[in-house]
């Protein structure tokens, strides 16, 4: 089962659950310093004020990269980093990111670049956070700098992971940074997220340069077959999954979603969805698990599920096998997936993050994650099943490299590659890690 020559073969993290040094190189604050400071918000307390020093370590763990065979590292720049204030360039913490590019390179792996996953600088947040229409703004101008200090070595860019995480988890249910807790706001801030990473695209679009942004999609599957039960699926799928997709691809927002949405409307501006629907070369696919919806008797009844609009259904425990987190391994969904935006665009995919936490132990130096190992193996069969229905997948990035901060989770949850002892900070490679590499270097199955 081979796959096609030149497909990127990586592992993914982000600068706030890897990082640490948070107060050094002149960094400023982000929401994510804020929020895991604020008693009763994460779990056991934890911070990503040294998560897994990758500041201080990134030489190291970039050559566990590169020791495995894979290809490409798909990382983020921390925005407080590099422009402590949200406005202003710091040379130190860009010179940071110019050193892991130049060690990436040096070791031939591509580096992939993502703009921004979730750490937006207090100052911003301050000043009316994504919610605000000038962080969008603001963010253009940030792309900006970052483009034209390492665009001359770093071709892939991601403008934004996961813009429905940083709306509805940090906005709408408030488990995520900064905790807000409004449907509202959060519907806003999810424009203002896709308006942001238009405005970039627009302003970084380069020959030689591919321009992304990275979506994360749970589908909809129903518990039944009646009418009710697909209304509830096109319910959770629109706001989950359509909402953001379909603008990026020209369409607009959903008019099913914006029809329950109520005043969302009246942030949307002339010409936004135009911006929003800049070009880009690729898309990125984050895939974890599917979402089991039901209807509920009374189509206004609230659901059991917290996100915007959702009326009238609940979502239902996952089926097992599931991981450590509770989430349902399903990986014939992930091809299900892959076909469908196939369908509505003809966009190449890049498969961006998929992964899954499980308990793990080290035991005489080695870990034996059999359950990972047999989680990266049917997925990515699943993955060249898409190919073979037709579907132009161009890369696929493990989550994560490293066990990390994981967000609200703390350190409870390890995704990892490479476990980390976050007491000494020691690195071990586990056995999913050695597969993937095999098959990397294979480049088949």
């Amino acid at each position: 089962m081979t796959f096609p020559a030149g497909f990127l073969w990586g592992a993914a993290t982000a600068s706030y659950q890897v990082e640490g040094a948070v107060t050094e190189g002149g960094r400023g604050p982000s929401i994510w310093d804020t929020f895991a400071a604020t008693e009763g918000k994460v779990l056991g307390g934890a911070t990503g004020a040294v998560a897994c020093d990758h500041y201080h370590r990134y030489a190291e763990d970039i050559g566990l990269l590169a020791g495995l065979g894979l290809n490409a590292y798909r990382f983020s720049v921390a925005w407080p980093r590099v422009m402590p204030d949200g406005r202003t360039p710091s040379a130190a913490g860009l010179a940071f990111y110019d050193r892991l590019v130049d060690e990436l390179l040096c070791r031939d792996i591509v580096p992939v670049l993502t703009l921004y996953h979730w750490d937006l600088p207090q100052a911003l947040e301050d000043a009316g956070g994504w919610p605000s229409r000038d962080t969008a703004s603001r963010f253009a101008d940030y792309a900006a700098v970052v483009h034209a200090a390492l665009g001359d070595r770093v071709r892939q860019w991601t403008t934004i992971n996961e813009p429905f995480c940083a709306a509805f988890l940090g906005y709408g249910s408030g488990v995520h940074a900064p905790g807000g807790q409004d449907h509202g706001t959060a519907l806003v801030a999810a424009h203002h997220l896709l308006l942001a990473h238009g405005l970039a695209t627009r302003a970084l679009t380069g020959p030689g340069h591919e321009f992304s942004l990275a979506l994360n999609f749970a589908p909809a599957i129903a518990d039944g077959s009646s009418p009710a039960h697909a209304e509830a699926a096109r319910k959770f799928d629109g706001i989950h999954n359509r909402f953001f997709l379909d603008p990026v691809l020209g369409r607009g927002y959903p008019s099913d979603v914006v029809a329950a949405a109520g005043r969302f409307v009246e942030c949307v501006r002339d010409g936004d969805t135009d911006t929003i629907a800049a070009p880009i070369d690729w898309l990125g696919v984050n895939y974890y698990a599917p979402a089991r919806v039901t209807p509920l008797e009374d189509p206004q009844a609230p659901s059991n599920c917290p996100l915007p609009t959702l009326r009238g259904l609940d979502v239902l425990p996952a089926r097992p096998p599931v991981t450590a987190f509770g989430w349902e391994q399903s990986p014939s969904t992930l091809t299900s997936l892959l076909t469908w935006i196939s369908s509505r665009s003809d966009l190449p995919l890049v498969v961006a993050e998929n992964g899954a936490s499980f308990v793990d132990t080290v035991v005489d130096g080695r870990v034996y994650d059999a359950a990972r190992v047999n989680y990266f193996m049917e997925h990515l069969r699943a993955v060249r099943d898409a190919l073979d229905l037709g579907v132009d997948v161009r890369g696929y990035f493990a989550w994560s490299l490293l066990d990390n901060f994981e967000w609200a989770m703390g350190y409870t949850q390890r995704f990892g590659l490479v476990h980390v002892d976050f007491e000494t900070q020691r690195r071990t490679v586990k056995e999913s890690g050695r597969y993937l590499g095999r098959v990397a270097k294979a480049n088949s199955l």
